[in-house]
């Protein structure tokens, strides 16, 4: 099972530096990427930075949140954030050294709860947490 985090979400559909390889990477998947309830606040919140930023304009913005909500009918199983995983998530963030923001803790909390295997991250200290919880990271 592959866990796929909101820099990957982003990254297809809205351009970036690496949405090329991004869609290239999800047009090759075999199976149905995963991800937690948090995924649909945290793109949300993503689209709208952008927006404020004058990266992306708002009938972009309105666009690309159409993409988003087809991608999570068909392309993408999105499950529920358990209290479990608030809290597993809590105790993650705990781990400063590790450097881990909570949306971050939360994304690998939800994973791990559900057996994911690999993760799909563009993030760097995502990745490296993900490697450090022995789940394998997805080539993109």
């Amino acid at each position: 099972m592959i866990y796929l985090d909101t820099s990957v979400a982003v990254s297809l559909l809205v351009p970036e530096p690496r949405t090329a390889d991004v869609k290239t990477w999800f047009a090759g998947l075999n199976e149905i990427p995963v991800s937690g309830d948090w995924l649909l606040t945290e793109f949300d919140s993503a689209v709208s930075i952008k927006v404020r930023a004058g990266e992306l304009a708002e009938t972009d913005a309105k666009a690309v949140r159409k993409e988003f909500e087809k991608l999570t009918m068909n392309g993408l199983r999105i499950v529920p954030v358990s209290r479990a995983a608030f809290r597993d998530a809590a105790d993650l963030a705990k781990q400063h050294a590790h450097r881990l923001r909570a949306g971050d803790a939360l994304h690998l909390a939800v994973a791990r709860e559900v057996g994911a295997k690999s993760v799909a991250t563009l993030d760097g200290v995502m990745s490296a947490n993900a490697e450090r919880m022995k789940m394998s990271l997805e080539a993109i």
